[in-house]
């Protein structure tokens, strides 16, 4: 008789800070579908005091938010959490002419028509990269491949 499968492991919780709430949302629909838990800031420091309380494992911020933009936020953020993973949304990165090495961040995306593509395959490759371990996409399939196998 095939061994049961043990349970799949916590979700990896992303943290979403942005000033505009119906793109946060959005965003926090696409994580949540591919598995993640997803937690919003509506600004820098409620994002700095939600990292001060919650077990994170990625953030993903917006550039423009009120009482402070998404690069000061990765600022602190890499003072009080050094290895967290952090990508950084903006909507005009070719007129600020910022990357990934004058942001601090570890990915920078462009917001746009490729936006949900980019943030879903940023977000996997960042928190594989962390952990090692494979994204619950990945692991949804594995274990779905594991099941028909053991059951043929």
């Amino acid at each position: 008789m095939p061994q049961p499968l043990p349970p799949p492991p916590a979700p990896f919780v992303i943290l979403l800070a942005g000033g505009h709430r119906d793109g946060s949302i959005a965003r926090r629909i696409v994580l949540e579908e591919h598995g993640y838990r997803v937690l919003l800031a509506v600004n820098g420091e409620e994002a700095c005091e939600t990292l001060s309380r919650e077990r994170v494992d990625l953030l993903v911020t917006d550039y423009r938010m009120p009482r402070m933009n998404g690069k000061e936020l990765v600022a602190r953020v890499r003072q009080t959490h050094p290895e967290m993973p952090v990508i950084l949304l903006a909507g005009y990165l070719e007129l600020m002419g910022m990357n990934e090495k004058d942001s601090g961040a570890d990915l920078v995306l462009t917001k746009g028509a490729h936006e949900v593509t980019h943030l879903v395959r940023g977000v996997n490759r960042l928190l594989a990269r962390r952990s090692g371990r494979k994204p619950p996409e990945v692991e949804r399939r594995t274990r779905t491949t594991r099941t028909r196998a053991a059951k043929a």
